[in-house]
């Protein structure tokens, strides 16, 4: 039986260890405007807890994202509407910003960036009205604000980079990544050699985890496949 001492110097890597970012806190003044505010967006409200010593907790969680916003009353020290530059990754920036001045949210109009940096200064040369011309994933943007001067920034990705994936699927994301999957099996399945769909889904899913694009991992699938005969 290992000693106490031994244990403490068992070497441990940090790489074993999921370390899942899951919620980002937001300062606000007025919690019931705030939740309000939310509420019209369309994010899921999670929880709304109060407790006898006045700590008040509430959360929503965007649809389909992993991460969910806390605000409430003796949750933060920082100052109201000091959150900036905030994140929501969206594969179509136009449709998003459409969706959210239908609900009454006002949403600077979308935008791409000439420059790096360009999406955090607002009146940055950098900047070129509409998205991307050639629709680059990471490229396009649009902003808004909560009622407390908090900025949420849409960016648009359809593609990402090698080794950033899809990350934490969840039912809806995954639903969708399957019905992609089986789109692209069914263009190839005509004219394949005899085989199990499941190898070619196996190929095909972790090739858009790995950032691949949709036809990238098709090819991957296919290669799959043939190399298994």
């Amino acid at each position: 039986m290992a000693t106490p001492s031994a244990i403490h110097n068992e070497p441990v890597s940090a790489a074993n260890v999921d370390m899942k970012f899951e919620v980002i806190v937001i300062p606000v003044a007025d919690v019931d405007r705030a939740k309000a505010f939310y509420t019209k967006l369309g994010w899921r409200l999670d929880a709304d807890f109060s407790f006898d010593n006045g700590f008040r907790v509430v959360q929503f969680t965007p649809p389909g994202s992993g991460c969910s916003v806390q605000f409430g009353t003796k949750i933060t020290t920082a100052a109201p509407g000091s959150a900036q530059g905030l994140y929501l990754i969206v594969s179509d920036v136009e449709a998003a910003r459409k969706e959210l001045v239908a609900r009454g949210i006002e949403v600077g109009e979308v935008f791409h960036a000439l420059k790096p940096g360009a999406q955090f200064r607002p009146e940055s040369e950098g900047r070129a009205s509409g998205p991307d011309p050639g629709h680059r994933s990471y490229f396009s943007f649009a902003t808004f604000s909560d009622l407390d001067g908090n900025t949420w920034l849409f960016q648009e990705i359809t593609t990402r980079l090698p080794r950033r994936g899809l990350g934490n699927l969840d039912v809806s994301a995954l639903t969708e990544l399957l019905v992609e999957t089986e789109q692209h099996h069914g263009e190839y399945e005509p004219m394949a050699p005899k085989h199990h769909w499941s190898g070619w889904y196996a190929a095909y899913i972790v090739a858009r985890q790995e950032g691949k694009t949709p036809e990238e991992a098709a090819r991957l699938g296919k290669l799959h496949i043939e190399g298994t005969r």
